[in-house]
């Protein structure tokens, strides 16, 4: 619902709870709790051991405890598959393309899903193997797919044209890459039109249900024996889960069908992949992976009788309540009787909120001076970002206790794609990412750098510092 703030402009609706910003969503589970626990103690611990402070005014923190639960994952889906079934949870590295993160999340026994020449580096750097890693991208070109069919990488076509270049690969060099199609099964959208992909217009896969391309697909698999997956994708974010499982019973209908046809199990795997939404009103991990998972059980059961293995593509599910973006207050001032507080996160850590703040509303964390959760009478009041215009807010018309300069304000749930879409504008740099755990020491939270801040040295290096004279001589 939209709400009306008191100048009379319209916000996203205000986020109930305690001084936290934790929405009053019933009881939180032990992990849920030990979660938000652990998050306000490396807050703390980030200011008392100076990583955050005047000359670092803002930076991200990654919960490394949590990122390792991605066990739970796997654990939701052995609970309602046969024992054996072939099962690949593949992290989508858009959601986090930091190289540390997909290395953690490899070693709790994820893959990887890429869409571009970068992310597949990436993957790679953090020793993902090729069998592990799957390639998808509405924009492939002849390289990246020469380049996935050499190394092994199970490749998605998005389209009739690029199976016409699969098709030529396939055939001057033999490869080993489990190759499949991507269908949009054409169920509908969610409530974020832009990260809905199974629309009836999407630029995603082979539109199911358009004239002639169920035929199509029908007859591409009967001409082509190595075809032997199907994928499809409905959405993500402010997708309800009941039409995710709505899309991927299309799929598996199709893949029925094509098995049938070709009077063997040609298609033996079924990419189902990722999107589960998160909650980002309260700090509940719902909905849970289990939940989901059962949900495909009772809706589509010829998915989880063991007669095709799987591929999930989760990626904001897996990150989005580990990570927090923290920053000091620089100053705090009024206008037309409104409170405002000047910080330094905005738009290049939270572009989505920002520019729609409807869609992708933030619950912001106070704490004073010294990194403890800040108390007192909440006020009505603008969280603003550094940028030079005027909608640069991490959030509007918020009541939260009163800030002041020098406290820190929290950024919750932004462990996924806040740090993969930074925005440059003012030229502000990239900030430093760190992932943390307890720790016996007498600091009781230990620290690791994930990416390093970047520099104004940096920044006029990509901004073509190097070729300062290159337009005054032409």
């Amino acid at each position: 619902m939209e709400l009306a703030d008191e100048g009379g402009a319209a916000r996203a609706p205000e986020v109930a709870g305690n001084a936290w910003g934790t929405a009053a969503a019933g009881p939180l589970s032990a992990a849920d709790r030990e979660r938000v626990a652990r998050r306000d103690e490396a807050v703390r611990a980030a200011v008392e051991q100076g990583m955050l402070g005047p000359g670092t005014p803002v930076i991200a923190l990654l919960d490394v405890t949590g990122i390792r639960n991605a066990a739970e994952l796997r654990a939701a889906f052995e609970a309602v598959l046969p024992a054996g079934t072939p099962v690949l949870h593949a992290f989508a590295v858009k959601a986090s393309p930091l190289v540390p993160v997909v290395r953690l999340l490899r070693a709790a026994g994820i893959g990887a899903e890429v869409a571009s020449p970068g992310e597949l580096a990436l993957a790679r750097a953090a020793g993902v193997p090729p069998e592990r890693t799957v390639l998808d991208s509405p924009a492939k070109t002849p390289a990246e797919l020469r380049e996935a069919l050499a190394l092994g990488i199970a490749v998605n076509a998005d389209n009739p044209q690029e199976l016409a270049r699969i098709d030529a690969l396939v055939r001057s060099a033999p490869t080993r890459s489990p190759l499949g199609i991507r269908v949009n099964p054409q169920v509908g959208g969610g409530s974020i039109g832009a990260l809905s992909t199974a629309t009836r217009t999407s630029k995603f896969g082979v539109a199911l249900r358009d004239e002639g391309a169920r035929e199509w697909l029908l007859r591409a698999y009967a001409e082509r024996p190595w075809l032997t997956r199907l994928h499809a994708h409905v959405g993500s974010q402010g997708m309800p889960p009941a039409l995710m499982a709505r899309g991927v019973g299309e799929m598996y209908a199709l893949a029925e069908e094509i098995n049938r046809r070709s009077g063997r199990r040609q298609v033996d795997t079924l990419d189902i992949g990722g999107g589960l939404p998160v909650d980002f009103g309260s700090d509940a991990s719902t909905p849970t992976y289990a939940r989901y998972a059962r949900l495909l059980a009772e809706t589509v059961p010829g998915l989880m009788d063991g007669r095709y293995g799987l591929v999930t593509e989760f990626g904001r599910s897996l990150l989005a309540k580990h990570g927090t973006v923290v920053a000091r207050v620089e100053y705090t001032k009024s206008a037309g009787g409104r409170a405002v507080a000047v910080t330094h996160a905005g738009v290049q850590v939270a572009a989505r909120t920002v520019y729609a703040p409807r869609a992708w509303p933030l619950r912001i964390a106070v704490y004073d001076a010294k990194g403890r959760p800040k108390e007192g009478p909440r006020v009505v009041q603008d969280v603003a970002g550094p940028a030079c215009f005027a909608g640069d807010l991490l959030a509007g018309g918020r009541r939260l206790p009163e800030l002041a300069p020098g406290d820190v304000v929290a950024a919750l749930d932004t462990g996924a794609y806040s740090f993969a879409h930074h925005y440059a504008y003012n030229s502000l740099s990239r900030v430093g990412v760190y992932g943390y755990a307890a720790h016996d020491g007498p600091d009781g939270v230990r620290f690791a750098t994930v990416r390093d801040p970047q520099t104004v040295r940096e920044i006029v290096t990509e901004s073509g510092g190097a070729h300062a004279g290159a337009l005054t001589g032409l």
